[in-house]
């Protein structure tokens, strides 16, 4: 299957001569769930923006839909949703009002039953002849959602789509994600908040100071660079890690009463039965062991380090 978006040798340099991507070659598959993770500043909302025709690459070539983002803009521009990460929106409009008229820039009819569903899958309804300016930060935040969906899009961007936005909420978005993954919708979402980058996305891609490091299947990246640590707690209080003990690299922490050794799982050994040997010939005795696999936060920290 062809994919519905691709990106290939993209770069983008400012006139200021900053370069914001660097020779970017990604392609996401048409219904997938993709983040892109990324510190502040390493090019996501650019990278964004140049496939959302808001920015002109200096570089390369980008389709949508088998589209030209340049030759045939209008068509690529059709089939996408952009909630970006700031907040644009009339603040003297009702919800309703600007929804409907986002519809309208698209040259889509008027179809208030699809309005409306839209509006009630966000907890929007009860506020549709609202004013903008009278809504808190999380419901302008699902207004700009409704106006990203107002068209019936094929591939959604969510820049940041949960800032600000209270847990509860956050939790019915990503219901509502889900519900238009199902539906067939493509999402590429860039979030914060990593944990949900690891609840929803089949795909992660980490970008970097504008080069792209890394694109894998988010169970694959799990498996291939998580890793699992051993928490002993210690039965009395040690000064430091006996020399004999140095070839596990352990660490002490909890004021000496606490040690924890890192493995690989993938290795044909982990070394805890000859590590466990070691401690009590060392007389290092402990009453509780625990396990912790390395969290997607852990992995992108330490790709971006």
């Amino acid at each position: 299957m062809s994919p519905v978006i691709s990106v290939v040798n993209l770069s983008k340099t400012y006139g200021s001569g900053y370069t914001a991507l660097k020779d970017i070659n990604l392609e996401i598959s048409r219904g997938e769930i993709f983040a892109l993770l990324g510190p502040n500043g390493a090019g996501k909302t650019t990278l964004i923006s140049i496939i959302c025709g808001i920015a002109n690459p200096s570089q390369g070539k980008v389709s949508v839909g088998g589209h030209d983002i340049i030759q045939s803009y209008r068509a690529a521009r059709s089939l996408i949703g952009l909630v970006p990460q700031e907040l644009h929106t009339d603040a003297f409009e009702t919800v309703w009002a600007t929804v409907s008229f986002s519809r309208g820039l698209f040259g889509k009819p008027r179809n208030p039953a699809y309005i409306e569903k839209v509006l009630k899958d966000l907890s929007l309804w009860d506020r549709k002849d609202s004013k903008i300016v009278t809504l808190s930060g999380g419901m302008k935040r699902r207004v700009m959602i409704a106006k990203a969906l107002s068209h019936e899009p094929q591939i959604l961007f969510l820049d940041e789509p949960t800032a600000g936005v209270d847990v509860e909420l956050r939790k019915g978005m990503w219901e509502v994600v889900r519900g238009l993954q199902t539906s067939g919708v493509t999402i590429i979402l860039t979030t914060h908040y990593i944990e949900e980058a690891e609840q929803m996305a089949d795909r992660i891609g980490v970008i970097n100071k504008g080069e792209i490091i890394l694109v894998e299947e988010k169970a694959r990246l799990m498996q291939k660079l998580g890793k699992k640590q051993l928490k002993l707690q210690l039965q009395g209080r040690i000064e430091a890690i006996p020399p004999e003990l140095a070839a596990y690299h352990l660490e002490l922490s909890g004021d000496g009463n606490e040690l924890t050794y890192h493995y690989d799982t993938q290795s044909e050994r982990t070394g805890i039965t000859s590590l466990l040997g070691d401690l009590r010939n060392a007389g290092i005795r402990f009453y509780d062991l625990d396990t912790r696999q390395s969290s997607l936060e852990d992995i992108f920290v330490s790709l971006v380090r």
